[in-house]
């Protein structure tokens, strides 16, 4: 079995204590990939003690030098495209395609992030004394924990890898221990672009890792994307330590067709927003709302279209559309959510674990769709994380935007509608950091913020410029060139 190690301070060591553990491939439990470190808080102090000596060089390479790096990186992913998404593919199940939109997103956040390197402005105002300059900076923080999900093993990581580099902050990185390789693969690829020794470090590991990531003093901001209950865990603790987090949590996102839609382009939207990736996306569409007028005929359609998606291994089988879920206790959760949703809604496809075929010795779950969920409905309300639909009736606009809203999470959102005005006014009023038009509710580009309100979020956006406010703080300056004391406030 091949045996995988920690990048800490440019070289591959293990774990201390020597343990370890299997990354399996959840379309074939046979299939061992390999043994990856299980870390724990002395490997997090070796990372963390290098990233911390490496800050003192890095945090003085000139930003548009820094972003050379990263654009140099950007190059690398595009030559490995096709290696990586096959290594992503066998560890987390997407399929082929997903696999090369998920390295595409990390070169087109290389390539944003390298030319924000001439662009990390300052705000600079006049002064309200005669002969003096007030001026603002960003300035680098220090080192960051990064710690990511499983499902998009690479795009998400480079949301805060990236311009935490090109901001002068060096990087502890953990990746999940449900896809461990990418992170590896990260490692090589920054090595190679020019990052030096000791600026970006991968320790893998679990539960323990995690939290000395948090809890180490050399670490002064944490970058989380994971569950809800996690991120309140870490934000709590990082209120304590007085640092600052980023918290990308859960989604409950919905879709709305309107009477007046495209029920073409709707449906095409929420067969992709629901089973792509097989509905473990945090902005995967979980609920559909559906205008009186259109829900049988629009039903009907869904579900024989749902049953036409291919499942399947995306490495052997090139027709498949639907990969496995990602392990035995995701899959035995979804079964436990379907079995509550019998008790509270009519099952109309799916429900079931698939296994025919090449599925046996998979994870793999038939999409699974619900008609008449209520509000008050667990399959409404909670977070399921896997290929599970829940589809509810409204009368009109109002009603629409009320379930919707009525809801924990508040990332993404959509409405499908051909009403220029009920478009604009759902922009307006639906709870969300994300809202779409006319399409599923996925589908964030690398140049926007990315982020979500209530139990999503803690106010942050990654993504686009805003980004940069993670992975700086402000500096303001005074400059004085009157020659004499000037009392702010007092001789004004």
């Amino acid at each position: 079995m091949p045996q995988f190690s920690n990048y800490i301070n440019g070289q591959w060591v293990p774990s201390q204590a020597g343990s370890t553990f299997d990354n399996i491939n959840p379309a074939d439990q046979r299939d061992v990939i390999g043994s990856f470190p299980l870390s724990a808080a002395a490997d997090v102090d070796a990372a963390a003690q290098a990233a911390a000596e490496a800050f003192t060089s890095w945090r003085l390479v000139p930003a548009p030098k820094r972003g050379e790096i990263l654009r140099r990186a950007g190059d690398i992913f595009e030559r490995r495209k096709e290696e990586l998404a096959a290594i992503m593919t066998r560890e987390m199940g997407k399929t082929l395609t997903e696999t090369r939109g998920d390295i595409q997103e990390a070169i087109d956040t290389a390539y944003y992030a390298a030319t924000e390197g001439r662009r990390l402005f300052g705000m600079n105002a006049p002064s309200e004394l005669a002969n003096k300059m007030n001026l603002s900076f960003r300035m680098p923080i220090g080192v960051c924990g990064i710690i990511t999900a499983w499902n998009f093993p690479i795009a998400v990581p480079s949301w805060k890898i990236l311009p935490a580099l090109v901001c002068g902050n060096t990087v502890v990185f953990k990746p999940s221990e449900d896809a461990p390789h990418s992170g590896n693969i990260f490692a090589e690829i920054l090595e190679e672009a020019g990052v030096p020794p000791g600026v970006f470090n991968v320790v893998h590991g679990a539960v323990d890792c995690g939290k000395a990531i948090v809890d180490h003093p050399a670490i002064h901001v944490v970058g989380f994307t994971g569950s809800t209950a996690t991120g309140k865990a870490i934000a709590a603790r990082c209120g304590e330590l007085n640092k600052k987090v980023s918290l990308e949590m859960g989604g409950k996102n919905a879709q709305i067709v309107m009477d007046d839609a495209n029920l073409e382009l709707a449906l095409e939207g929420v067969l992709w927003g629901a089973f792509g990736t097989t509905g473990q996306r945090c902005t995967a569409t979980s609920r559909l709302i559906l205008h009186h007028a259109i829900h049988d005929e629009f039903v009907d359609r869904l579900v024989m279209a749902a049953a036409k998606l291919v499942l399947g291994p995306g490495l052997t089988n090139p027709r498949a559309q639907v990969g496995p879920v990602i392990n035995q206790r995701q899959l035995d959760k979804i079964l436990t959510y379907v079995d509550v949703g019998r008790s509270e809604a009519s099952l109309v496809a799916g429900g079931s674990r698939a296994t025919d075929g090449e599925l046996a010795n998979g994870f793999f779950m038939q999409p699974t769709i619900f008609t008449g969920v209520q509000r008050t409905a667990r399959i409404f309300q909670e977070e399921i994380f896997g290929p599970v639909l829940s589809v509810s009736v409204c009368s009109s606009y109002d009603e629409a935007v009320s379930l919707a809203n009525d809801c924990a999470y508040g990332l993404s959102s959509s409405i499908y509608t051909n009403d220029v005005n009920a478009a604009f006014r759902a922009v307006r009023d639906l709870e969300a950091g994300i809202t779409y038009v006319n399409a599923p509710t996925i589908g964030a580009e690398a140049h926007m913020p990315f982020g979500g309100i209530k139990g999503t979020g803690n106010g942050h956006r990654e993504g686009g410029w805003t980004v940069f406010d993670i992975f700086t703080e402000w500096k303001s300056v005074y400059i004085d060139y009157s020659g004499k004391l000037q009392r702010a406030q007092i001789d004004n």
